[in-house]
């Protein structure tokens, strides 16, 4: 099914051709100052320009110098949805490199960036979502999304974004619940998730079940999930894509660490779509399933069960990964153990 995509194009009345950018960083002064003019022609030119020239690290590190990133702050609230959308471009290409990442934690610009996730115009509020998907891929950006209080208004967007940004969305909070999960949990992260494993989108299905991975690897996220959302990632084992398949494996296998994640699954008919992961040689979810069944053999009535398929973990010990086959090895004895 084919779906809209934002478009960045410019009006035809806006010619980039005419910005000053012909002598790279010794432009950067005046480019600027033009970004403080009362003319808007001259701040839409300027970002033109500085659009170009930010793609070069050394451009980054001189203009943070330059105190470029003061400008651009003020112009995220401008009236003129073309300056608003240079200026959230501007900022996009900055956490491509390092040194932009670091510039804008410091200078403040992760908390500005909130007023337009609300912005009326596609594009900005896209750009806004690239820039916070690029902060979160480090550790210090994912804090400063946290910091910043941004969590719970990124989880009430997955409601009713535009699908393009939702799978932003998607990623930007997997990385941030790396760190930390309760922001999430108690904006009643795990509900909206839950709709989300059920879309239509492969892409939105695949992260969605990836940040509910996220959640159940902290103790209080585990619960939720067990309380939740496991029927839903056992039906999603059967996905016709190996990435929904391998994300929602790995969310079932950290939740199947509480006793009630087991019985959970053990209800749900988790084992026999497991064993077929588990048995895919070289497949993305084998590791995952293995070590999910071993959690379900603790169970009485899952160890019974996988009695009469010790032969599949049999064949899992001659996979050419260690850690597949240290896992296989421990569920057979999981498995064998005898009270």
């Amino acid at each position: 099914m084919a779906h809209a995509r934002i478009s960045a194009n410019l009006p035809p009345n806006i010619d980039p051709t005419k910005a000053p950018i012909a002598f790279g960083r010794r432009a950067l002064p005046k480019l600027n100052e033009e970004l403080q003019s009362p003319e808007l022609l001259t701040q839409q030119r300027a970002l033109m320009a500085l659009c170009d020239l930010v793609h070069d690290p050394q451009n980054v590190y001189q203009a943070l110098e330059l105190g470029v990133l003061d400008n651009l702050k003020t112009l995220l609230v401008h009236q003129d949805s073309i300056v608003r959308q240079k200026t959230t471009e501007i900022l996009h290409i900055m956490t491509m490199h390092n040194v932009g990442r670091h510039g804008l934690i410091q200078n403040g610009v992760i908390s500005a960036l909130a007023e337009l996730l609300d912005d009326p115009e596609d594009i900005c509020r896209k750009n806004t979502h690239l820039v916070f998907e690029h902060m979160s891929k480090v550790t210090e950006g994912a804090v400063g999304i946290l910091h910043a209080g941004l969590i719970p208004l990124l989880v009430s967007k997955l409601k009713n974004e535009l699908e393009e940004i939702q799978e932003l969305i998607l990623v930007t909070l997997s990385n941030c619940l790396r760190v930390e999960t309760s922001e999430a949990l108690a904006a009643d992260a795990v509900t909206v998730l839950k709709e989300k494993l059920t879309h239509s989108s492969v892409a939105t299905r695949s992260k969605a079940a990836w940040v509910l991975l996220e959640i159940s690897t902290h103790p209080e996220g585990k619960n939720e999930v067990c309380e939740e959302v496991i029927p839903v990632l056992v039906s999603l084992l059967e996905d016709a894509d190996p990435e929904v398949q391998a994300s929602a494996t790995g969310a079932l296998m950290f939740a199947t660490i509480k006793p009630q994640g087991r019985f959970s699954a053990l209800g749900a008919g988790a084992i026999p779509p497991l064993l077929k992961l588990a048995a895919e040689e070289g497949g993305k979810a084998r590791l995952s399933a293995i070590k999910a069944l071993t959690m379900l053999a603790e169970l009485p009535k899952g160890r019974k069960t996988l009695l009469n398929h010790l032969d599949t973990f049999q064949q899992c010990l001659k996979d050419p990964s260690k850690a597949v086959k240290r896992a296989a090895k421990t569920a057979i004895s999981v498995i064998q153990w005898k009270p």
